[in-house]
Protein backbone atom coordinates (compact mmCIF):
# COMPACT_ATOMS: atom_id res chain seq x y z
CA UNK A 1 0.00 0.00 0.00
CA UNK A 2 1.40 3.39 -0.92
CA UNK A 3 1.39 5.80 1.98
CA UNK A 4 2.37 9.43 1.64
CA UNK A 5 4.18 11.19 4.47
CA UNK A 6 3.11 14.81 4.88
CA UNK A 7 5.34 15.90 7.74
CA UNK A 8 8.64 14.94 9.36
CA UNK A 9 9.77 12.40 6.73
CA UNK A 10 13.00 11.84 8.67
CA UNK A 11 11.33 11.28 12.03
CA UNK A 12 12.24 7.61 12.39
CA UNK A 13 14.35 8.29 15.46
CA UNK A 14 11.43 9.69 17.45
CA UNK A 15 10.01 6.34 18.40
CA UNK A 16 13.34 4.90 19.46
CA UNK A 17 13.52 6.64 22.82
CA UNK A 18 10.06 7.97 23.68
CA UNK A 19 6.70 6.21 23.82
CA UNK A 20 4.38 8.36 21.75
CA UNK A 21 0.86 8.10 20.38
CA UNK A 22 -0.59 7.20 17.00
CA UNK A 23 -3.89 9.02 16.45
CA UNK A 24 -5.95 7.37 13.72
CA UNK A 25 -8.20 10.11 12.37
CA UNK A 26 -7.18 13.77 12.30
CA UNK A 27 -10.44 15.73 12.55
CA UNK A 28 -11.26 17.92 15.55
CA UNK A 29 -11.60 14.85 17.77
CA UNK A 30 -8.13 13.64 16.80
CA UNK A 31 -6.81 17.17 17.19
CA UNK A 32 -7.97 17.11 20.81
CA UNK A 33 -5.88 13.99 21.46
CA UNK A 34 -2.86 15.55 19.73
CA UNK A 35 -3.06 18.64 21.92
CA UNK A 36 -3.69 16.70 25.12
CA UNK A 37 -0.52 14.67 24.66
CA UNK A 38 1.62 17.12 22.72
CA UNK A 39 1.51 19.84 25.33
CA UNK A 40 3.04 17.32 27.75
CA UNK A 41 5.89 16.57 25.39
CA UNK A 42 4.48 13.31 24.04
CA UNK A 43 5.32 12.86 20.32
CA UNK A 44 2.26 12.21 18.17
CA UNK A 45 1.77 10.63 14.75
CA UNK A 46 -1.54 11.36 12.94
CA UNK A 47 -2.84 8.95 10.30
CA UNK A 48 -5.86 9.91 8.21
CA UNK A 49 -7.58 9.13 4.92
CA UNK A 50 -9.20 12.58 4.81
CA UNK A 51 -7.83 16.10 4.65
CA UNK A 52 -6.84 16.39 8.26
CA UNK A 53 -6.73 19.54 10.38
CA UNK A 54 -4.68 17.82 13.09
CA UNK A 55 -1.69 17.63 10.74
CA UNK A 56 -1.40 21.43 11.06
CA UNK A 57 -1.03 21.32 14.85
CA UNK A 58 2.27 22.42 16.32
CA UNK A 59 2.18 19.23 18.37
CA UNK A 60 1.97 16.80 15.44
CA UNK A 61 5.41 15.30 14.77
CA UNK A 62 4.44 12.91 11.98
CA UNK A 63 1.43 13.17 9.66
CA UNK A 64 0.58 10.46 7.16
CA UNK A 65 -2.18 10.28 4.57
CA UNK A 66 -3.44 6.85 3.49
CA UNK A 67 -5.92 5.94 0.73
CA UNK A 68 -8.58 4.53 3.07
CA UNK A 69 -9.17 3.51 6.67
CA UNK A 70 -12.59 1.95 6.10
CA UNK A 71 -11.42 -1.56 5.26
CA UNK A 72 -10.21 -3.21 8.46
CA UNK A 73 -7.35 -5.21 6.97
CA UNK A 74 -6.08 -2.29 4.88
CA UNK A 75 -6.24 0.04 7.87
CA UNK A 76 -4.25 -2.37 10.04
CA UNK A 77 -1.64 -2.88 7.33
CA UNK A 78 -1.26 0.87 6.88
CA UNK A 79 -0.83 1.49 10.62
CA UNK A 80 1.77 -1.28 10.89
CA UNK A 81 3.68 -0.09 7.84
CA UNK A 82 3.81 3.49 9.12
CA UNK A 83 4.81 2.36 12.59
CA UNK A 84 7.65 0.20 11.27
CA UNK A 85 8.90 2.86 8.87
CA UNK A 86 9.04 5.55 11.56
CA UNK A 87 10.24 3.30 14.39
CA UNK A 88 7.12 3.71 16.52
CA UNK A 89 7.41 0.46 18.46
CA UNK A 90 5.61 0.66 21.79
CA UNK A 91 3.53 3.71 20.80
CA UNK A 92 -0.11 3.82 21.88
CA UNK A 93 -2.92 3.59 19.33
CA UNK A 94 -5.85 6.03 19.61
CA UNK A 95 -8.79 5.32 17.26
CA UNK A 96 -11.32 8.07 16.59
CA UNK A 97 -13.93 6.18 14.53
CA UNK A 98 -15.99 3.09 15.26
CA UNK A 99 -14.73 1.16 12.24
CA UNK A 100 -11.17 1.73 13.45
CA UNK A 101 -12.13 0.47 16.90
CA UNK A 102 -13.43 -2.70 15.24
CA UNK A 103 -10.23 -3.09 13.20
CA UNK A 104 -7.93 -2.65 16.20
CA UNK A 105 -10.02 -5.06 18.24
CA UNK A 106 -10.21 -7.82 15.63
CA UNK A 107 -6.49 -7.56 14.80
CA UNK A 108 -5.37 -6.83 18.35
CA UNK A 109 -2.94 -9.79 18.67
CA UNK A 110 -1.11 -8.80 15.48
CA UNK A 111 -0.97 -5.10 16.37
CA UNK A 112 0.10 -5.79 19.95
CA UNK A 113 3.34 -7.30 18.74
CA UNK A 114 4.44 -3.78 17.77
CA UNK A 115 2.15 -1.21 19.45
CA UNK A 116 0.38 -0.72 22.74
CA UNK A 117 -3.30 -1.35 21.95
CA UNK A 118 -5.72 -0.06 24.63
CA UNK A 119 -8.74 -1.11 22.54
CA UNK A 120 -10.28 -4.21 24.20
CA UNK A 121 -10.51 -7.62 22.55
CA UNK A 122 -13.46 -8.49 20.32
CA UNK A 123 -15.35 -10.39 23.03
CA UNK A 124 -15.81 -6.95 24.65
CA UNK A 125 -16.06 -4.69 21.60
CA UNK A 126 -18.77 -6.84 20.00
CA UNK A 127 -21.25 -5.41 22.54
CA UNK A 128 -20.51 -1.88 21.24
CA UNK A 129 -20.09 -2.45 17.51
CA UNK A 130 -23.55 -3.84 16.79
CA UNK A 131 -26.51 -2.06 18.41
CA UNK A 132 -28.50 -5.29 18.38
CA UNK A 133 -25.93 -6.67 20.82
CA UNK A 134 -25.87 -3.40 22.77
CA UNK A 135 -29.61 -3.30 23.38
CA UNK A 136 -29.93 -6.99 24.16
CA UNK A 137 -27.10 -6.78 26.68
CA UNK A 138 -28.65 -3.68 28.27
CA UNK A 139 -32.05 -5.37 28.55
CA UNK A 140 -30.46 -8.47 30.11
CA UNK A 141 -28.93 -6.14 32.71
CA UNK A 142 -32.27 -4.48 33.44
CA UNK A 143 -31.30 -1.18 31.77
CA UNK A 144 -33.99 0.86 30.00
CA UNK A 145 -33.72 1.10 26.21
CA UNK A 146 -36.12 2.44 23.57
CA UNK A 147 -38.64 -0.06 22.25
CA UNK A 148 -36.85 -1.62 19.28
CA UNK A 149 -37.82 -4.00 16.46
CA UNK A 150 -35.21 -6.03 14.58
CA UNK A 151 -36.67 -6.74 11.16
CA UNK A 152 -35.53 -8.77 8.16
CA UNK A 153 -38.06 -7.64 5.56
CA UNK A 154 -40.38 -4.71 4.92
CA UNK A 155 -43.41 -6.98 5.32
CA UNK A 156 -42.55 -7.39 9.01
CA UNK A 157 -43.38 -3.73 9.63
CA UNK A 158 -47.00 -4.80 10.02
CA UNK A 159 -46.04 -6.44 13.34
CA UNK A 160 -45.17 -3.08 14.91
CA UNK A 161 -48.00 -2.06 17.20
CA UNK A 162 -46.52 1.18 18.53
CA UNK A 163 -47.82 4.50 17.27
CA UNK A 164 -45.60 6.85 15.20
CA UNK A 165 -43.28 8.65 15.09
CA UNK A 166 -40.60 6.01 14.51
CA UNK A 167 -36.84 6.06 14.11
CA UNK A 168 -35.13 3.96 11.44
CA UNK A 169 -31.44 3.31 12.09
CA UNK A 170 -28.77 0.73 11.24
CA UNK A 171 -27.46 -1.80 13.75
CA UNK A 172 -23.93 -0.94 12.55
CA UNK A 173 -23.99 2.76 11.79
CA UNK A 174 -20.94 2.88 9.50
CA UNK A 175 -22.73 0.60 7.03
CA UNK A 176 -25.29 3.35 6.40
CA UNK A 177 -23.48 6.58 7.22
CA UNK A 178 -20.84 6.53 4.51
CA UNK A 179 -23.46 5.81 1.86
CA UNK A 180 -26.02 8.40 2.97
CA UNK A 181 -24.35 10.78 5.50
CA UNK A 182 -27.39 9.98 7.65
CA UNK A 183 -27.33 8.49 11.14
CA UNK A 184 -31.07 7.80 11.36
CA UNK A 185 -34.38 8.74 9.75
CA UNK A 186 -37.69 9.82 11.26
CA UNK A 187 -40.96 8.31 10.00
CA UNK A 188 -44.26 9.95 10.99
CA UNK A 189 -46.55 7.30 9.53
CA UNK A 190 -46.52 3.62 8.64
CA UNK A 191 -46.47 4.50 4.94
CA UNK A 192 -43.42 6.72 5.45
CA UNK A 193 -41.84 3.98 7.57
CA UNK A 194 -42.16 1.50 4.68
CA UNK A 195 -40.52 3.92 2.25
CA UNK A 196 -37.63 4.73 4.61
CA UNK A 197 -37.12 1.09 5.57
CA UNK A 198 -36.70 0.16 1.89
CA UNK A 199 -34.24 3.03 1.42
CA UNK A 200 -32.15 1.95 4.40
CA UNK A 201 -32.28 -1.74 3.48
CA UNK A 202 -30.76 -0.94 0.09
CA UNK A 203 -27.49 0.02 1.82
CA UNK A 204 -27.07 -2.64 4.53
CA UNK A 205 -27.40 -6.38 4.98
CA UNK A 206 -30.74 -7.99 5.78
CA UNK A 207 -31.54 -7.74 9.46
CA UNK A 208 -29.36 -4.66 10.08
CA UNK A 209 -32.22 -2.15 9.82
CA UNK A 210 -33.83 -1.43 13.18
CA UNK A 211 -37.04 0.43 13.95
CA UNK A 212 -37.34 2.26 17.28
CA UNK A 213 -39.84 4.36 19.10
CA UNK A 214 -38.93 8.02 19.01
CA UNK A 215 -38.27 9.30 22.51
CA UNK A 216 -39.67 12.85 22.66
CA UNK A 217 -37.60 15.83 23.68
CA UNK A 218 -34.59 17.76 22.42
CA UNK A 219 -31.13 18.53 23.69
CA UNK A 220 -32.24 19.06 27.26
CA UNK A 221 -33.00 15.32 27.40
CA UNK A 222 -29.73 14.07 25.81
CA UNK A 223 -27.02 12.90 28.20
CA UNK A 224 -23.76 10.97 28.15
CA UNK A 225 -21.53 9.27 30.66
CA UNK A 226 -17.86 9.43 29.69
CA UNK A 227 -15.08 7.58 31.46
CA UNK A 228 -11.64 6.10 31.61
CA UNK A 229 -12.69 2.69 32.86
CA UNK A 230 -10.41 0.02 34.35
CA UNK A 231 -10.86 -3.01 36.61
CA UNK A 232 -14.57 -2.39 37.13
CA UNK A 233 -14.17 1.28 38.10
CA UNK A 234 -14.41 4.64 36.40
CA UNK A 235 -11.02 6.05 37.36
CA UNK A 236 -12.03 9.25 35.58
CA UNK A 237 -15.58 10.25 34.71
CA UNK A 238 -17.69 13.01 33.26
CA UNK A 239 -21.45 13.32 32.88
CA UNK A 240 -22.63 15.71 30.18
CA UNK A 241 -25.79 17.11 28.65
CA UNK A 242 -25.53 17.24 24.84
CA UNK A 243 -27.58 20.40 24.54
CA UNK A 244 -27.22 20.91 20.77
CA UNK A 245 -26.21 18.59 17.95
CA UNK A 246 -25.94 18.48 14.17
CA UNK A 247 -28.36 17.59 12.63
CA UNK A 248 -30.75 18.75 15.33
CA UNK A 249 -32.89 15.62 15.69
CA UNK A 250 -30.49 12.74 14.94
CA UNK A 251 -27.10 14.27 15.50
CA UNK A 252 -23.96 12.88 13.93
CA UNK A 253 -22.02 15.06 16.34
CA UNK A 254 -22.63 17.29 19.33
CA UNK A 255 -22.13 21.03 18.87
CA UNK A 256 -22.76 22.38 22.40
CA UNK A 257 -22.21 20.29 25.53
CA UNK A 258 -22.09 21.04 29.26
CA UNK A 259 -21.05 18.98 32.27
CA UNK A 260 -23.78 18.09 34.77
CA UNK A 261 -24.45 15.79 37.71
CA UNK A 262 -26.62 12.70 37.08
CA UNK A 263 -25.88 9.87 39.55
CA UNK A 264 -28.59 7.59 38.15
CA UNK A 265 -27.00 7.78 34.71
CA UNK A 266 -23.61 6.84 36.15
CA UNK A 267 -25.04 3.78 37.90
CA UNK A 268 -26.53 2.49 34.64
CA UNK A 269 -23.32 3.04 32.69
CA UNK A 270 -21.13 1.31 35.25
CA UNK A 271 -23.45 -1.70 35.24
CA UNK A 272 -22.96 -2.11 31.50
CA UNK A 273 -19.19 -1.55 31.49
CA UNK A 274 -18.56 -3.96 34.34
CA UNK A 275 -20.54 -6.71 32.69
CA UNK A 276 -18.57 -6.56 29.42
CA UNK A 277 -15.23 -6.21 31.26
CA UNK A 278 -14.41 -2.94 29.54
CA UNK A 279 -11.07 -1.14 29.58
CA UNK A 280 -10.22 2.29 28.21
CA UNK A 281 -12.01 5.45 27.13
CA UNK A 282 -15.74 5.17 26.53
CA UNK A 283 -18.89 7.24 26.04
CA UNK A 284 -22.40 5.92 26.69
CA UNK A 285 -25.23 7.99 25.18
CA UNK A 286 -28.64 8.16 26.85
CA UNK A 287 -31.88 10.04 26.39
CA UNK A 288 -34.13 10.84 29.33
CA UNK A 289 -37.69 9.93 28.43
CA UNK A 290 -39.97 12.73 29.71
CA UNK A 291 -42.86 10.25 29.78
CA UNK A 292 -41.36 8.17 32.60
CA UNK A 293 -38.17 10.16 33.49
CA UNK A 294 -35.97 7.12 32.81
CA UNK A 295 -32.57 7.33 31.11
CA UNK A 296 -32.65 5.03 28.07
CA UNK A 297 -29.43 3.80 26.48
CA UNK A 298 -28.93 4.77 22.84
CA UNK A 299 -25.30 4.05 21.96
CA UNK A 300 -21.88 3.10 23.32
CA UNK A 301 -18.64 4.44 21.78
CA UNK A 302 -15.43 2.60 22.65
CA UNK A 303 -13.06 5.48 21.88
CA UNK A 304 -12.71 9.20 22.41
CA UNK A 305 -15.86 11.14 21.54
CA UNK A 306 -16.21 14.38 19.63
CA UNK A 307 -16.36 16.68 22.66
CA UNK A 308 -13.77 14.87 24.80
CA UNK A 309 -11.79 18.12 25.19
CA UNK A 310 -14.60 19.30 27.48
CA UNK A 311 -13.05 16.90 29.99
CA UNK A 312 -9.76 18.77 30.13
CA UNK A 313 -11.59 22.08 30.64
CA UNK A 314 -13.51 20.44 33.52
CA UNK A 315 -10.41 18.93 35.13
CA UNK A 316 -10.27 15.45 33.52
CA UNK A 317 -7.90 15.06 30.56
CA UNK A 318 -9.05 11.70 29.19
CA UNK A 319 -6.45 11.03 26.44
CA UNK A 320 -3.54 11.71 28.77
CA UNK A 321 -4.99 9.51 31.52
CA UNK A 322 -5.11 6.59 29.10
CA UNK A 323 -1.54 7.34 28.02
CA UNK A 324 -0.34 7.44 31.63
CA UNK A 325 -2.03 4.15 32.46
CA UNK A 326 -0.55 2.46 29.39
CA UNK A 327 2.90 3.46 30.59
CA UNK A 328 2.23 2.16 34.10
CA UNK A 329 1.99 5.60 35.69
CA UNK A 330 -0.48 6.09 38.56
CA UNK A 331 -3.93 7.44 37.71
CA UNK A 332 -5.88 8.90 40.61
CA UNK A 333 -9.68 8.81 40.59
CA UNK A 334 -11.14 12.07 39.34
CA UNK A 335 -14.46 13.50 38.25
CA UNK A 336 -15.25 16.40 35.94
CA UNK A 337 -16.72 19.41 37.69
CA UNK A 338 -20.23 20.41 36.59
CA UNK A 339 -21.13 23.62 34.84
CA UNK A 340 -18.37 23.65 32.20
CA UNK A 341 -19.40 24.23 28.58
CA UNK A 342 -17.89 23.20 25.22
CA UNK A 343 -18.77 24.43 21.74
CA UNK A 344 -17.77 23.73 18.16
CA UNK A 345 -18.61 27.00 16.49
CA UNK A 346 -18.49 25.96 12.83
CA UNK A 347 -21.32 23.50 13.39
CA UNK A 348 -23.11 25.14 16.31
CA UNK A 349 -23.71 28.45 14.55
CA UNK A 350 -25.74 26.82 11.72
CA UNK A 351 -27.60 24.72 14.29
CA UNK A 352 -28.35 27.82 16.33
CA UNK A 353 -29.62 29.67 13.28
CA UNK A 354 -31.86 26.74 12.37
CA UNK A 355 -33.25 26.59 15.91
CA UNK A 356 -33.91 30.31 15.96
CA UNK A 357 -35.65 30.24 12.58
CA UNK A 358 -37.69 27.23 13.72
CA UNK A 359 -38.61 29.02 16.97
CA UNK A 360 -36.94 26.32 19.02
CA UNK A 361 -34.75 28.89 20.76
CA UNK A 362 -34.69 32.64 21.10
CA UNK A 363 -31.79 34.58 19.61
CA UNK A 364 -30.79 36.16 22.90
CA UNK A 365 -30.82 32.81 24.70
CA UNK A 366 -28.71 31.21 22.00
CA UNK A 367 -26.18 34.03 21.98
CA UNK A 368 -25.97 33.95 25.79
CA UNK A 369 -25.12 30.24 25.64
CA UNK A 370 -22.34 30.92 23.12
CA UNK A 371 -20.87 33.58 25.39
CA UNK A 372 -20.91 31.17 28.34
CA UNK A 373 -18.84 28.52 26.52
CA UNK A 374 -15.60 27.75 28.34
CA UNK A 375 -13.73 25.96 25.56
CA UNK A 376 -13.91 25.71 21.76
CA UNK A 377 -13.31 22.47 19.88
CA UNK A 378 -10.68 23.72 17.42
CA UNK A 379 -9.68 27.36 17.83
CA UNK A 380 -6.69 27.95 20.10
CA UNK A 381 -4.37 30.93 20.42
CA UNK A 382 -1.49 28.59 21.30
CA UNK A 383 -2.15 26.36 18.30
CA UNK A 384 -3.94 28.49 15.69
CA UNK A 385 -3.22 26.74 12.39
CA UNK A 386 -5.80 23.91 12.73
CA UNK A 387 -8.58 26.46 13.20
CA UNK A 388 -7.51 28.39 10.12
CA UNK A 389 -7.22 25.14 8.16
CA UNK A 390 -10.72 24.05 9.19
CA UNK A 391 -12.25 27.24 7.82
CA UNK A 392 -10.51 26.60 4.51
CA UNK A 393 -11.70 23.00 4.48
CA UNK A 394 -15.38 23.73 5.13
CA UNK A 395 -16.46 23.08 1.51
CA UNK A 396 -14.52 19.79 1.50
CA UNK A 397 -16.04 18.72 4.82
CA UNK A 398 -19.52 19.57 3.60
CA UNK A 399 -19.10 17.25 0.61
CA UNK A 400 -17.14 14.53 2.42
CA UNK A 401 -19.22 14.23 5.58
CA UNK A 402 -22.33 16.23 4.93
CA UNK A 403 -20.98 18.43 7.75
Amino acid sequence: MSVAATRQPAAAAIGATTAGAVVIGGDYQGLGIVRSLGRRGVPVCVIDDERSIARFSRYTKIAEHVPSLRDEREAVQAVLEIGQRHGLRGWILYPTRDETVAALSRFRPELSEFFRVPTPAWDTVQWLWDKRNTYRKAQALGMPVPATWYLQHVEELETITAEPPYVVKPAIKEHLFYATHVKAWRADSLAELREIFRRAAAHVQAGEVMVQELIPGGGSQQFSFCAFFKDGRALASMTARRTRQHPIEFGRASTYVETVEAPELEDLALRFLRDINYYGLVELEFKRDPRDQRYKLLDVNGRTWGYHTLGAAAGVDFPYLLYADQLGLPVAEQRARPGVRWIRLVTDLPVGLQMICGRLQRLRDYWASVQRADTEAVFSGRDPLPGIAELGLLPYLLVKRGF
